[in-house]
Parts: C-alpha cells; structure tokens; sequence
C-alpha cells in the first residue's frame, strides 16, 4: 500500500495509480480554490506530495524543495529542523 510520510505521520493512499493522481490533481484544484471557506491553499503541496508518488517530475521538484527548505530551516531555527527530522547537513556546513 502506498502511503507517504508527512511531519512525523504516516498517511495510507488508495494502491491505484488512477485514484492516486485524481486525488492529487482534485487536491491541487481545491488548494488553488484556497479562498472559499471550506478549501484551503494547505491543499496544494499536499496533492504535490500525493502526485510524487507516480511522476518522477514531480517528485524531484518535492525532493528539491525539501531540501531547500531543510537547509533554511536549519540556518535558521535549527532547533525546529530536528524537530521536523531535518538531520545536519552531510558536509557540516550550511550554504
């Protein structure tokens, strides 16, 4: 079964293909429609993490961003990236 790992939970998705991507997509269109009441823009990288799963485009821009934002975090709160599982960074640096 496919499920993904989100800020410490483990989410199950449906096993099809289909459904996976009707999710993600319906996902997407529900966050750009973030300013109705009931949806919200969280919506958008939820379905670009759903959509990873099956493109591997998408899944190297969510890879990218992710480290992106492990590298900011950690320059910044680095109390707060370890929380969120962002380890030091390999070279002990950070750019």
């Amino acid at each position: 079964m496919a499920q993904i790992n989100f800020v410490g939970y483990r989410i199950r998705l449906p096993r099809s293909t289909i459904l996976r991507v009707i999710l993600g997509v319906a996902l997407i269109i529900g966050g750009i429609l973030g300013f109705l009441p009931v949806l919200g823009f969280w919506m958008v990288p939820l379905g670009v993490v759903v959509l990873s799963i099956d493109f591997p485009v998408v899944r190297r821009f969510r890879r990218n961003t992710t480290v992106k934002l492990g590298y900011w975090l950690h320059k910044r709160w680095p109390n707060l990236a370890k929380r969120f599982g962002y380890g030091a960074p390999r070279n002990g640096k950070i750019q």
